[in-house]
Parts: structure tokens; sequence; C-alpha cells
């Protein structure tokens, strides 16, 4: 059934050499300035890795032009639909890596874990000889992860590789990795078959394609994501709510970010205790006095007072239409 929202949320990586990632960048954030997309995107000498979001007009725009580009045709976007902006700007960045983890010269493209399709991965995650790995971080995997899944005591994806003591067990197992949305399993499967794993596999599209193609059977809880709505639903199928209201312990599945923001924890809150805390974790994050005001979301973008989305552009403004 097609959607009737008028917005829609991209989430895409492509690894593919840029050979000057800086000049790109500055074109990239030009395209999306005219075409009016917001979001965060990452551009690097190993590829493109971005979440945006924009009407649907303007987003069919922005993938068929990153398509147009003969490094990026490949790229796969998860596309979902959304009632409104997920973003409130616009930020293109150059950083070594698409994503942090501090092993830049692992290429994907030359070695990386077999990539399942969705339906592939539903059919092959209960065998016997296989072991699912979860390598997001606790925050994103409290709230949600697949059932019987093995997950690993990290605050970002840069401590996974210091995790490979942990995996040893698993070596004569077929490991089947998952994410978010596919990118992080690319670095993360090639560094294990770097490290004598032999039967490595990853989840193409993450979690939310496999909700979109599978059902999300058997995906417990919601999917953390990066952008103002911090969570969302993925299984049709049997859905479940696994995360724990941080403050009194009942079932919620409601995440938010601490009010404190010198604190920013991300945590899962019911309703009552949101209310009752101010969006606070703890009484000590309550009383902070420069606390910010939780309107019931507990999600809190920064201050978008001057803000300049032709900031860090080499081109001025007046420029940009010539």
């Amino acid at each position: 059934m097609e959607s009737t929202k008028p917005y829609s949320v991209l989430l895409y990586y492509c690894y593919s050499p840029i050979e000057d990632p800086e000049a790109f960048r500055e074109e990239h954030h030009l395209f999306c300035l005219e075409n009016n997309i917001r979001g965060r995107i990452i551009v690097a000498k190993e590829g493109l890795n971005g979440t945006v979001s924009g009407l649907v007009a303007d987003c069919e725009a922005y993938m068929n032009h990153v398509k147009s580009d003969p490094r990026f045709a490949k790229t796969d976007f998860k596309v979902e639909a959304h009632d409104k902006h997920a973003f409130s700007k616009l930020h293109v960045r150059y950083k070594p890596e698409i994503v942090h983890v501090g092993l830049p010269s692992i290429d994907p493209n030359q070695r990386t874990g077999i990539h399942l399709e969705p339906k592939e991965f539903r059919a092959m995650k209960d065998d016997e000889d296989v072991v699912i790995l979860d390598v997001r971080s606790n925050y994103e995997h409290e709230l949600g992860r697949f059932k019987n899944a093995v997950t690993l005591n990290i605050d970002n994806f840069r401590e996974f590789p210091d995790k490979l003591a942990e995996l040893e067990q698993y070596k004569d197992k077929k490991i089947l990795t998952y994410c978010t949305g596919g990118i992080k399993c690319e670095k993360a499967s090639a560094y294990l078959l770097e490290n004598g794993f032999e039967n490595v596999y990853q989840l193409h599209g993450g979690i939310i394609k496999y909700g979109m193609e599978a059902e999300g059977a058997d995906f417990e809880g919601k999917c953390y994501v990066f952008d103002n709505r911090i969570a969302v639903d993925v299984n049709t199928a049997n859905p479940t709510v696994i995360s724990k209201c941080y403050v009194c312990g009942t079932p919620s599945d409601r995440m938010i970010n601490c009010a404190n923001e010198h604190c920013n924890n991300h945590i899962a809150m019911c309703e009552k205790c949101g209310w009752e805390m101010e969006g606070s974790c703890s009484a000590e994050c309550k009383s902070q006095p420069d606390k910010r005001v939780y309107d019931g979301t507990g999600y809190y973008q920064k201050n978008t007072n001057h803000y300049n989305p032709y900031k860090g552009l080499v081109r001025r403004k007046k420029e940009v239409h010539e």
C-alpha cells in the first residue's frame, strides 16, 4: 500500500573511493541546499554515508542525483515514509571514515561478510550452527534486538575491535552480524574475517530493511534511529517490548535523551516518569538549573538560532544560483 505521508526519510551508505572528498563535500552540500534536503551526511575517501529527510519528490531527486554518479550507482536506499522533516538542519561533513571504528585500512569492497537479504537472514537465523551478533552500542540493543542475539557491552562502535577475545568462542559457528542500516557490519564482518573467523555473514540493509522486507520477525523491541524519531517499529509479525523504564522498571519502549545535556543519557522512560522527572534520568539531573525543557518527546534539537546552512561552504551564498 502506497504511503500518503508527504515526506521520506532516507538511510544509505556506499563504500566507493572519492579522490577529492572535500571538493565532493562542497558540491554535495550545495545540491542538498538547492533541493531542500536536511540531515547528516558523512563524506570520506572511502565513500558516503547519510540519513536525510525531505519531501517525497525532493528525496527522489536526491536519490537519482546520487545514483547518477557511477561511483554510487549501487547505493541501496532504505526509504521510510514520514509526516514531516526528520531533521532540523543540514550537515555535510568530511571525516576519515564514513563510520568511525578506527579501521580505515579495511576496505569492504575487497573483503567483507557475505550479504544476506532480509528473507535469507530470516530463514537462516535460527539454525543450530548460527550465532546472531549485534554490533551496535548498549543503548541501541537495550531498546531492541533480535531474539537470542549476542550483544556487546560497548558505548560506541569504536570499541568493537576490543571485543574480539569475547567472540573467539564462536569461531566454529556461522556468525550473522546486523546493525541499523548495514554500514557497521561492512567493517565489523571484515574485521572478523581478517582475524581468522571463516563463516561471517551480514544482514544487508540492516534492521530497517529487514522490517520492510521480512516483517521484522523476531526483532524484539524497537530500533533506535539517529534522527528526531529516536525509535521506530520494525516488527509487524510478532512484536514485543523488551526495554524497561529507567526510573520505575515498567515495560516501556519510549526512548528519550536525558534533559540534562551534560548527561544526555539515552534511556527508555515511560510517559508517566517522563513528565514526573521532567525528562531527566535521575534526581541529580532533574535538579540541574540549566537542563533542557522536556516537551514529552525527549528529543532535543541543538539551538538553531542563527543557523546558517551555508556555513562551511567555500562559495558565498550569492554564488549558489549563478
